[in-house]
C-alpha cells in the first residue's frame, strides 16, 4: 500500500522565479496551481515590474504601463480569481492620436483597464498568492547534484531548485546568465538586448487642468510619445491633476544620460506645444526606464532551454503589451510542464 501511495503522488518540482512583474507572478501562480513549489525573488521592496507607480504628493502616479487590455479570456479569469475584481477596473478616458497633418482622431473603441487605486494594485494582489522574497537580488546561479542554487548579492544561497524562470529585461537576464557561466544562453539574448529601447517618464502636477480635450494622447511629436491625465483614472482622487508624460524611444535613447532637470524642462516644453497650455506644474518627478520596450519583430512568446531547465518570460517576448506578459508566462508554463 505504501509503494502504491508513493507512485500516485504528483511529481512536485521546486521552481525559482526571478522577478515579480506580471510575467513572474503569473508563472508562479500557474505553477502553484499544478502543486509545484515556487519561490519568487524580487530585487525591489515590492512587486510591480512594468505595472509601476511613483509615490507623489496626494497619492501616486502611474509611470510605467498606462493601461492594459483584456483580449484573452483566460487573462480576465486569472485576474478576477487571483487579483480580485476590486484591484482593477475600466478607464473610460477619452484617448486620441495625432496624425502627421496635425489633426486628432479618437482611439478605436476598446475597453481599457487600470489598477485601482494605482497600477501596482494588480501586482500586489497577485503577489499575495505566492511566496515572494523581496529585496533579494540574485547575482549567480550554479547547478549542483541536488539542483540549482541561487546566490544573492549578500552571498546568501537559496535552493536547491529543479528549474528556474527569469522574467527580468533581456539585458539583466543576459548578465545573470553570463555571471553564472552560461555563456551560450547569454549570447542567445544579444539580439533581444539590442532591440530594447529606453524611455524617460515624467509625472507633473498642475493645480488647475492644463488640458481637457482628451485624457490620453499619442501626439505627433519628436519628444513625447504619450501624454495622460493620471487623475482621470478611477481611484486617483486628489486636488489638482497629475499628468504623466512618456518620451519617444528615439529621444530617450539620445538623452539617456542627460541630467533629469534638462529632461524635465524639454518634456514640459513639448507638453505645452502638444496641449497649448501656458500653465506650469508645481511638482515634477522623473524616472528613466532603461528597458521600456522592444522594437524586435521576433515574438517567440517565451524561451525554454530544457537541457538546463531555465526559461524566460516577459512582455518583450510577446508583443510588448501588459497582457503579453501573462500570455508569455502561460506559454512557458505549458512548455515546462508538457
Amino acid at each position: 500500500m505504501k509503494n502504491d501511495q508513493i507512485n500516485q503522488c504528483p511529481n512536485i518540482r521546486r521552481i525559482a522565479v526571478v522577478g515579480s512583474g506580471l510575467a513572474g507572478l503569473s508563472a508562479a501562480i500557474l505553477l502553484k496551481q499544478q502543486n509545484h513549489q515556487v519561490t519568487v525573488f524580487e530585487k525591489s521592496r515590492g512587486p510591480g515590474g512594468r505595472l509601476a507607480a511613483k509615490r507623489v504628493t496626494g497619492g501616486s502616479a502611474d509611470i510605467g504601463a498606462q493601461y492594459f487590455t483584456i483580449r484573452n479570456p483566460d487573462f480576465r479569469a486569472f485576474l478576477e480569481r487571483y487579483a480580485g475584481p476590486d484591484s482593477f477596473g475600466p478607464w473610460p478616458g477619452r484617448l486620441g492620436f495625432q496624425q502627421s497633418d496635425g489633426y486628432w482622431q479618437s482611439f478605436p473603441d476598446e475597453p481599457r483597464y487600470v489598477g485601482i487605486p494605482r497600477m501596482t494594485a494588480v501586482s500586489r494582489a497577485l503577489a499575495s498568492s505566492v511566496d515572494v522574497r523581496a529585496e533579494v537580488r540574485i547575482a549567480t546561479m550554479a547547478r549542483e547534484d541536488s539542483g540549482w542554487f541561487l546566490t544573492d548579492t549578500t552571498a546568501q544561497r537559496h535552493g536547491p531548485f529543479d528549474q528556474i524562470i527569469l522574467t527580468a529585461p533581456p539585458a539583466q537576464a543576459r548578465d545573470l546568465l553570463a555571471a553564472s557561466g552560461l555563456q551560450e544562453l547569454a549570447q542567445s539574448l544579444d539580439g533581444a538586448v539590442a532591440a530594447m529601447q529606453p524611455c524617460w517618464a515624467l509625472a507633473a502636477h498642475f493645480k488647475a487642468a492644463p488640458y481637457d480635450v482628451f485624457e490620453g494622447l499619442r501626439p505627433d511629436n519628436n519628444v513625447l510619445s504619450w501624454v495622460a491625465n493620471n487623475s482621470s483614472k478611477p481611484g486617483r482622487e486628489g486636488e489638482g491633476q497629475w499628468w504623466v508624460l512618456h518620451a519617444t524611444s528615439q529621444w530617450s535613447a539620445a538623452n539617456v544620460d542627460t541630467p533629469p532637470a534638462e529632461v524635465i524642462a524639454t518634456m514640459l516644453e513639448a507638453f505645452r506645444t502638444v496641449t497649448g497650455t501656458d500653465l506650469s506644474p508645481d511638482e515634477t518627478v522623473a524616472h528613466r526606464w532603461l528597458y521600456a520596450r522592444s522594437d524586435s519583430n521576433e515574438q517567440p512568446g517565451c524561451l525554454w532551454f530544457p537541457g538546463e531547465g531555465i526559461g524566460l518570460a516577459g512582455d518583450w517576448l510577446c508583443g510588448g503589451r501588459v497582457e503579453g506578459a501573462f500570455d508569455s508566462a502561460s506559454a512557458l508554463v505549458r512548455r515546462m510542464t508538457r
